[in-house]
């Protein structure tokens, strides 16, 4: 796939999933690791791009952080805005591009989210990542999570595979583009006799590969870990979480 997949693919019964996989003990999780990756100050600013519906934005906002979520999809920010702040800080949803970051220095760290890299081509990867060293102050961190990475994915590649999340069952079929390096993949989502079917594609780097183009836009001192607890990351591991640092 060539065309940009990711500018449709995001409503309906894809984000009702979504959200669904979300609970109150994932995203306290998960944000007990970002606000520890990211060694943020009390009360500092987060980029979270993309966003999704904002599970991840809400929690830091509760926990006193003032934080920006961005995302394309008119769906997930629905959801997003949908959801109330009930700690100290705050939460501002923009509607955007995950390349159109238009904030000089302004985040004490940023982080992208849920296997959400890799979408774009590879030019326009670096460009979001060029961005997102644009928007962080100087020594702020970046925290990618990923589970489309060289090292994990051709362990455990799979061409069909079942999913059901809050009464929605998903079918991925995928393929292997060996000479662009890209997964694509064929969605089906049914529930309640309904059915949709949707494409989408992403660029599978290794940890090396990753790290060069991270270097090149901007970052240095890189961590590789692959689960929450920080086990190591290494040949198998099913997730990348990538914490690196604006030079």
């Amino acid at each position: 796939m060539t065309e940009p997949w990711w500018r449709t693919f995001f409503h309906g019964m894809a984000v009702d999933l979504w959200i669904a996989f979300g609970s109150p003990e994932r995203n306290g999780a998960d944000v007990d690791f970002i606000t520890g990756a990211l060694q943020l100050p009390p009360g500092g600013s987060v980029l979270d791009v993309p966003c999704g519906d904002g599970r991840h934005s809400i929690e830091l906002a509760d926990r006193g952080f003032r934080v920006t979520g961005v995302d394309l999809s008119p769906d997930f920010l629905k959801a997003a805005r949908a959801k109330v702040v009930r700690g100290s800080g705050a939460v501002r949803w923009e509607q955007r591009d995950m390349r159109d970051l238009p904030w000089s220095a302004a985040f004490d760290g940023a982080f992208c989210f849920g296997n959400s890299f890799g979408y774009l081509d590879h030019k326009e990867n670096v460009e979001f990542l060029r961005a997102v060293a644009s928007a962080l102050k100087p020594g702020g961190r970046f925290l990618i999570d990923s589970g489309i990475m060289a090292e994990s994915f051709f362990s455990r590649f799979q061409t069909r595979g079942w999913y059901e999340v809050g009464g929605i069952h998903m079918l991925i079929e995928n393929s292997y583009e060996p000479t662009k390096g890209r997964l694509d993949t064929q969605y089906t989502f049914i529930r309640d006799g309904m059915v949709d079917k949707r494409r989408g594609s992403q660029q599978v780097y290794t940890l090396r590969e990753l790290c060069d183009i991270l270097e090149e836009t901007g970052f240095g001192e890189f961590e590789a870990v692959s689960s929450l607890d920080r086990e190591p990351f290494q040949l198998g591991s099913p997730r990348l979480l990538l914490v690196c640092r604006r030079r």
